[in-house]
């Protein structure tokens, strides 16, 4: 096989990847771009040898035209000089290249109006001749400024935009239409080019409108580029004047005046521009180009074939016997749940914690964190204590802690628990939700079949939804079982004598603080040292028998600190042999006050902390600090339970009972004959999308094929000649 078909190979893949979008595979192609009215389309008339392309006033070309040129070999077009056939119509010939300039016409006024309006859709025409060279080119709108007729105001930015989409492929070889008289560096054909193809190693420059210089100047340095440089180099060229096409003047003689053009003005640069050389020039760089990119264009075809192949595989076949492929589906997604939660998924997530790892996480961090945040005594003050004990004696004075301020008071810090509770089993139903929409999202099946993945994640919801409050009432009767007895005969439970013992030691601890922050009970206590001094000495002289009573009364008053005072003569106090009483619940001052008065003190108290006496204070201190350890002792043991014990009613109540529920829940409610058809009938897009994948996997098959006709392609550097052919 020769070199010259290696540009028909390339128009047999145009051809097949032109049935399923032209984005699909970067094609080797020219692209002829250049300001409006820079004579893009005569250059291309020229190089074709026919008068075939609209003509007019201001923009003209207002689509892409993917023109591709097929040479014949003698004989094969008869006495024909050629033909050409559009794409959208078939196999239909067009012998009159009149007619071929008309369908352009109304292509383009279909598509983008009359108005001089625009479109990006290309239109698809192949020339059969002897006379031309395989070539493939395309004619883009001329670049643009102001907006005309129906043009929006950002003509400018869509027709670069389109150029850009086609010169950037690094496929694409442009041809940079540049008028002689202007600058060349104002030229926008160059700067485009420059934009994608900085190095210019596939930028060729055509400059036109050479005859139309001004008189004295000439076009030497710019075509030689000394100017401005092109690597692949600049061909200077003469189009017909619009006079002559008015005339209609043969492009044969326009030709032929062309080369005498270059030969008076230009003679040492003749044999190096014009129209023949132009198309010489093209059809040696577009097979070259062929040649260097046809390992990545194998390369491509290649990898685009097995990707496409994977996802026709993936969008599976039409459904035929419904029945089991229903029961199949709802079998796939109940062990995808299940294996999702128990963490033997294949489809394992690196970037978060989910499923079962992450209601272990809720289980064991969030909720024990949340736990653990809840101190035994929180939100509980002294003064609460106190009122509760002293509202649980009523009328009668305390001889010991009541156990009913105790069970009153660690009750109310059990409830705080309960929240937590059912925040708990509010994270875990939330995450169950999530795996729902995981398995639904990364099964194919349910792509395919949307009414079935609406009708299964209504089965499930439904399903978590039912046991929601089953468990928060589970959760509700564990706190509920933990208030409803307070065993304080637990082996954990610090209580009794060691409690007692240690509360009063704080107690005492605390009177010594207290007593140095209130000098007037200071005084008054050793006031009161000073006046039973003497019955202390006399004491201290009796007989062994009392000194033992004394060591024995010493524990007593570990329990009842204020009840020392009676062990002591009447006659040690004054004001107990006057009023009778005893001085266990003197406050300082209180003499001083009247009946009535010390009563409205004690009943009604205007000061929410009254401030007592020693032995009061005492007494109060150790009241609280056995309280608050009986509460902080029984509270951590039940916070322990509750800890260990909600996870496993969740577990219970709502995750193991979906893991064992969920398939023959789906089952009894989906597969039903009635539903077959409505549950498993495919989305119209899954439709569409596996005829396209389809289409695009035959359409790239085959352009394997087409390419195997020339892997072992010896190329050859002959290129034929323009003048072998006759206009």
């Amino acid at each position: 096989m020769a070199m010259e078909k290696l540009i028909p190979v390339i128009n047999k893949l145009q051809d097949v990847f032109n049935t399923v979008g032209r984005d699909s595979i970067q094609l080797p192609q020219i692209a002829v771009i250049g300001t409006q009215s820079t004579g893009k389309s005569s250059v291309l008339e020229n190089v074709v040898g026919r008068d075939f392309l609209p003509r007019g006033s201001g923009i003209v070309t207002r689509r892409p035209l993917v023109l591709q040129l097929v040479h014949l070999k003698p004989g094969e077009a008869g006495e024909s000089w050629g033909w050409g056939k559009f794409l959208h119509l078939g196999d239909q010939r067009f012998d009159d290249f009149a007619r071929i300039r008309e369908e352009i016409q109304n292509e383009t006024d279909k598509t983008a109006g009359t108005n001089k309006g625009i479109s990006a859709e290309p239109i698809r025409l192949r020339i059969f001749s002897q006379h031309v060279l395989n070539l493939t080119l395309i004619d883009l709108p001329g670049i643009t400024r102001v907006p005309v007729g129906d043009q929006p105001e950002d003509i400018e930015a869509q027709i670069r935009s389109m150029i850009l989409e086609y010169i950037s492929n690094p496929k694409c070889i442009i041809l940079a239409v540049h008028a002689a008289n202007t600058d060349l560096a104002t030229s926008e054909a160059l700067k485009l080019a420059r934009e994608v193809d900085p190095d210019g190693d596939r930028t060729l420059a055509v400059c036109t409108k050479l005859d139309l210089m001004d008189t004295g100047t000439d076009a030497v340095d710019l075509l030689t580029g000394k100017i401005i440089p092109v690597k692949l180099g600049i061909i200077g060229v003469v189009n017909r004047s619009q006079q002559d096409i008015a005339d209609e003047k043969p492009i044969r003689d326009a030709l032929q005046d062309e080369q005498a053009f270059f030969r008076q003005k230009y003679p040492g640069l003749a044999s190096r521009n014009g129209s023949p050389y132009l198309a010489q020039t093209l059809n040696k760089l577009l097979m070259q180009h062929i040649r260097n990119t046809l390992p990545v264009l194998r390369h491509d075809i290649s990898s685009k074939l097995a990707v496409h192949e994977a996802q026709l595989q993936a969008l599976g076949v039409p459904v035929q016997n419904k029945g089991p492929a229903l029961l199949q589906t709802l079998t796939k997604f109940s062990t995808s749940y299940c294996q999702k939660i128990e963490g033997n998924s294949r489809d394992i997530e690196t970037n978060q914690l989910s499923g079962g790892a992450r209601i272990c996480y809720i289980f064991h961090h969030t909720f024990a964190a949340t736990l653990n945040a809840i101190e035994p005594l929180d939100g509980l003050r002294r003064t609460d204590i106190l009122h509760a004990i002293s509202n649980a004696m009523g009328p009668r004075p305390a001889l010991f802690v009541s156990e009913m301020a105790f069970e009153l008071l660690v009750k109310r810090q059990i409830r705080l628990l309960l929240a937590p509770s059912l925040q708990c089993v509010e994270l875990v139903y939330e995450e169950l939700q999530r795996i729902i929409q995981y398995c639904l999202s990364h099964i194919r099946d349910f792509q395919r079949f949307p009414h079935l993945r609406e009708q299964m994640n209504v089965v499930v919801m439904g399903l978590l939804r039912g046991r929601l409050p089953i468990t928060n009432e589970m959760v509700e009767s564990l706190i509920a079982i933990e208030l409803s007895y307070i065993n304080t005969n637990h082996p954990d439970f610090v209580g009794g004598t060691r409690a007692a013992y240690e509360s009063y030691m704080m107690a005492q601890t605390s009177k010594e603080g207290f007593s140095r922050q209130h000098p007037r009970l200071q005084q008054q206590t050793a006031g009161a040292a000073s006046k039973s001094e003497p019955a202390a000495t006399t004491s201290a002289g009796g007989s062994g028998s009392q000194q033992a009573e004394s060591q024995l009364k010493g524990w007593f008053s570990t329990v009842w600190p204020g009840k020392s005072s009676q062990s002591q003569p009447q006659a040690s106090n004054p004001s107990t042999q006057a009023t009778g009483k005893t001085d266990d619940w003197e406050k300082p001052g209180l003499n001083s006050l009247t009946t009535a008065e010390v009563e409205d003190e004690w009943l009604y108290p205007r000061r929410p902390e009254p401030q007592p006496t020693g032995d009061m204070i005492s007494r109060q201190e150790f009241d609280c600090e056995l309280i608050e350890k009986l509460i902080r002792s029984y509270f951590l043991i039940v916070r322990k339970s509750i800890q260990d014990s909600i996870p496993k009613a969740v577990m219970h109540c709502l995750v193991n009972y979906v893991k064992e529920k969920i398939q023959s829940e789906l089952v009894s409610e989906l597969y039903k004959t009635e539903a077959y058809d409505q549950l498993m009938e495919e989305s119209p897009e899954m439709t569409a999308r596996r005829r396209e994948v389809a289409e695009m996997v035959r359409a790239l098959q085959k352009a394997s094929d087409i390419l195997s006709e020339i892997r072992d392609l010896q190329f050859e550097s002959n290129i034929v000649g323009y003048a072998d052919y006759d206009y």
